[in-house]
């Protein structure tokens, strides 16, 4: 009798096909269909897992104690400031390569009908990560982070029916106080990670049921397979490591801002909030406050969830943008989008809110209703258009899309840099 001897594998090479099927097509793994954006999302989250845990050692959520326990983190010769540095740019860098990893997704034709549970939880996980990062913000408890605080938990306040209780539960009061740094420090620390977790390992193994990354359709030829190990995990690796050495890098020069300890009676001019948020707070300046914080923010994300529902949808897979049009299409919907925020906020500014001219409308049709459906009928008007130069539905729509994310990122750019003393229009840097 033969006794056949399984092969020993060790606990890593486990884990590895875990993730992994053995093989992959070859075509898949290709730089420039992913540019490594998922795994650096991963190797962020655990990057920022760790110098997490690593910080409660220095870290004191008590508001008495807070803004102190960060200035002796960089006192001689401790690590505990480097470690403060890589946690705050690896949760901004992650904000960014989130956002990123959600475009390309769907710009290479990924967010299909088969992957649609995966596509509502990566948009989830953006949110979670959004929410880490609004909730680890104000820990430091210095003055940047107490406004910046002040003002989104105040924002909030305006969604309809329940704004107001949500803000107060953020805040455990009617003020940011020391009840609010409790509740970020228990939200950012004992739920939200959590939740990240879990979601981040379905998410994993969704992609692994589905095949993998997305490749282009068959072309009748048999695909080109590839060992997962070593091929594509020394692919990851050379990405993880590499994205790890220039964050530590960066940490080590260029320190996590930190200004005064928290005053809640002297403001800075300008209050602004953090950077992620400022797109809606430069809304706000525009747009009725409940159309700016609420209806005209779920729309978006309505759209981007719902995307591989629409029925006709889906991008060419395996290609960016659909092919060489398409990208070009892109590019320009993109551009454009940015553009016209930018005009928008200059003529709404000359023209309209400082004319000194009596409103003729409420402020409800003329900062919301009319601005809203004007903006709807613009991006109908640019699908039609397209459809009408031949364009499949799928790229016409993807132009609304990237008209959209352009706007945003137009408006988030004048927020940051374009908004000086009393939020005046004017160069910041």
């Amino acid at each position: 009798m033969t006794i056949k001897i399984r092969p020993h594998h060790s606990p890593i090479r486990g884990f590895i096909f875990h993730l992994h099927p053995r093989k992959v097509v070859a075509e898949t793994i290709r730089f420039t269909l992913s540019f490594g954006l998922g795994g650096m999302a991963a190797t962020l989250f655990l990057v920022l897992v760790l110098t997490g845990v690593l910080q409660l050692l220095s870290y004191s959520s008590d508001s008495t104690e807070a803004y102190q326990s960060i200035i002796d983190m960089y006192a001689a010769p401790s690590l505990a400031g480097f470690i403060r540095n890589v946690h705050h740019w690896a949760g901004n860098l992650l904000v960014l390569v989130s956002v990123l990893h959600l475009l390309r997704v769907y710009l290479t034709g990924a967010a299909d009908r088969t992957r649609r549970l995966n596509w509502l939880i990566g948009c989830t996980l953006l949110v979670l990560v959004l929410g880490a990062n609004f909730t680890g913000y104000l820990l430091p408890w210095d003055q940047l982070a107490f406004w910046a605080v002040t003002i989104f938990t105040n924002m909030v306040g305006y969604v309809p029916l329940a704004g107001v209780q949500i803000s107060e539960l953020l805040r455990g009061s009617a003020e940011v106080g020391p009840a609010t740094l409790e509740n970020f420090f228990a939200i950012h620390v004992g739920l939200i990670p959590p939740f990240i977790v879990v979601l981040l390992v379905y998410h994993f193994w969704l992609i692994r049921k589905s095949g993998g990354l997305v490749r282009s359709r068959d072309s009748g030829q048999r695909p080109v397979m590839v060992a997962a190990v070593p091929t594509l995990v020394a692919r990851e690796a050379a990405v993880g490591f590499g994205l790890c050495a220039l964050l530590l890098l960066f940490s080590a020069l260029v320190d996590a801002p930190l200004t005064d300890i928290a005053n809640p009676g002297a403001s800075p001019n300008p209050a602004k909030a953090a950077w992620y948020f400022m797109g809606l707070q430069e809304l706000l300046l525009h747009l009725h406050p409940t159309f700016a914080i609420f209806i005209v923010p779920l729309l978006m994300f309505l759209l981007l969830a719902s995307l591989p529902f629409i029925r006709q949808a889906g991008l060419e897979p395996g290609l960016w943008c659909g092919g060489g049009r398409g990208r070009w299409t892109a590019a320009i919907s993109f551009l454009t989008g940015m553009g016209g925020a930018a005009i928008l906020v200059v003529v709404d500014e000359l023209a309209f809110k400082n004319s000194g001219a009596p409103p003729v409308l409420t402020p409800w049709l003329s900062r919301g209703m009319v601005p809203l459906l004007i903006l709807v009928i613009a991006l109908g008007l640019v699908y039609r258009l397209l459809r009408s130069k031949n364009f499949p539905p799928s790229q016409s729509l993807m132009a609304v899309v990237l008209l959209c994310a352009g706007m945003v990122c137009g408006l988030t750019v004048i927020g940051i840099w374009f908004r000086g003393p009393g939020m005046m229009l004017g160069f910041s840097f």
